[in-house]
């Protein structure tokens, strides 16, 4: 605990300082959204989340959560009110240790008036007291907690916080954490980093687990049910937990075989994206019923259903090359969307090379001439593809397309100190596009802004393949089926 000390001349200065930004405090709320143009109700305006603390209690017969979330922020405005995005029934409030009124709005914005205003600049500690049922609760017309035969799991982008705590959930506020569940013995919590400890008695069971690097809330994640838990280390020595539900099924096998393989990827990217930028890693898979994987950061959710054909490192590779690209360096704007999918796609094709399953030029071959000039894929920018298209199969493979006409363009030199420095340059924050496009001119010398408009922004398939050499009907690369199944994308 820390305490600031005041000199005796210092105090009655502070305390005006203190008193007239209150003022005007009061004649301020907080925005209800961050500013987002693709979800204008997203997140919240007004203060700044340094840090969540979690402390859960599920019961997997009824799927009821309780829970207390503590909030540490800083108001960035004089804050009369301020918003929380949530769906849970609310208890209490208390803000700076006063309880503080609260109602509901629209549909996910929980609305909270402090006792007294906030002054810009000041910590603030938000307490929330909640309970609810997750799977009852919709917003927009769908909801981002999956119900399992014996627990639940909270995993899905843009949104997915709503539904386990109250947040500020858009990418441009990360927030370390720290997730307690209490569970009933038997049952099992998996979160996102470290598992600190856990412990049992009166026939319930609490883990702990840390996040100690910033995270977006949507790559928070909460699994709760019964799992088979492995562990190990990479070769760097960085611990991996992976979880597998025990009642996978057919897909048990196909599933380990891929997950298992997590810190061999890992090392792997990292001489393309530089080190590993977490101390924890691993991934779980829960008996779901929807059909995507999502870079939840440390510990990506994978379907059951990515490995209903055999075995799939490809979308191991996806996920965990999101750890550097989407989870590290996150979205400014959820226009941005392409600095997430092109790069992590492009990986797959980077992987396939390796496996000798064709190679990423080959790919990119393929891709292009697959779409001729009339097909919608083409009608998608990836650069600024539109709410309604951000998940749209184009962002990910005209993506990694756009990747590969760049690699071409500048060079391999540049192209892949490009992609090792892009996540340094950036690292536990966020960027665009356009600071992309800005990187890429820096790191290669080349006025590329035509380039970038052709490949990500136009409407229309590029006059000229990605390829050196252009080939009239390529063979279907052995990996393309793979790669092709692998998004990871919401459902709505």
């Amino acid at each position: 605990m820390h305490r600031r000390i005041l000199v005796p001349g210092a105090l009655g200065a502070a305390s005006l300082m203190l008193a007239i930004p209150a003022s005007a405090a009061a004649r301020t709320p907080g925005a209800p959204g961050i500013g987002d143009p693709y979800y204008p109700a997203y997140g919240n305006g007004g203060y700044d989340v340094s840090h969540y603390d979690l402390r859960l209690k599920y019961q997997p017969a009824t799927d009821r959560l309780e829970g207390t979330a503590t909030i540490l922020a800083k108001a960035t405005q004089d804050l009369s009110r301020f918003d929380l995005d949530f769906l849970l029934d609310v208890a209490e409030v208390r803000v700076n240790g006063a309880k503080a009124s609260f109602t509901t709005s629209g549909e996910h914005e929980l609305v909270v008036t402090p006792k007294s205003p906030l002054a810009k600049g000041t910590p603030v500690t938000v307490v929330v007291r909640y309970s609810g049922v997750p799977s009852t609760k919709q917003a927009y017309g769908f909801s981002s907690w999956h119900r399992t035969p014996d627990g639940g799991v909270a995993a899905n982008e843009p949104e997915a916080a709503w539904w386990w705590f109250p947040s500020n959930d858009h990418p441009l506020d990360k927030a370390t954490y720290d997730v307690s569940v209490q569970v009933p013995d038997g049952t099992q919590a998996i979160s996102n980093g470290t598992l600190q400890s856990s412990s049992s008695s009166l026939g319930w069971t609490r883990y702990n687990w840390r996040s100690d690097k910033p995270q977006a809330t949507y790559l928070a994640t909460l699994a709760l049910g019964r799992f088979d838990v492995t562990t190990g280390t990479t070769d760097g020595g960085i611990p991996i937990v992976n979880a597998y539900s025990k009642d996978l099924g057919a897909n048990d096998g196909a599933a380990r075989a891929s997950v298992e393989r997590s810190g061999e990827v890992v090392d792997w990217l990292a001489g393309f994206f530089g080190p590993y930028p977490y101390s924890a890693l691993g991934g779980y898979v829960p008996n779901t019923n929807t059909g995507y994987a999502l870079e939840t950061q440390t510990r990506p959710f994978y379907s059951p259903r990515q490995f209903a054909n055999g075995s799939n490192v490809s979308v191991v590779v996806h996920e965990l090359a999101h750890q550097w690209y989407g989870d590290l360096v996150s979205v400014r704007g959820w226009k941005d969307i392409w600095i997430n999918e092109g790069f992590a796609r492009y990986a797959q094709w980077l992987w396939s090379e390796h496996e000798g399953e064709g190679t990423a030029q080959e790919l990119a071959d393929y891709v292009y001439a697959s779409h001729p000039a009339d097909d919608p894929f083409w009608q998608v920018a990836p650069g600024d593809p539109g709410p309604e298209n951000q998940f749209d199969i184009a962002v990910y493979d005209r993506g990694a397309l756009a990747l590969q006409a760049l690699r071409n363009k500048i060079g391999d030199t540049a192209f892949f100190t490009l992609l090792k420095g892009w996540p340094k340059r950036y690292a536990y924050g966020n960027a665009s596009v356009a600071d992309f496009r800005r990187y890429a001119e820096e790191v290669s010398g080349k006025p590329l802004a035509a380039f970038f408009d052709t490949w990500l922004f136009d409407q229309a398939k590029p006059a000229v393949p990605a390829a050196r050499t252009a080939l009239s009907r390529p063979a279907q690369p052995k990996s393309w089926r793979k790669i092709a199944a692998t998004n990871d994308v919401h459902e709505h």
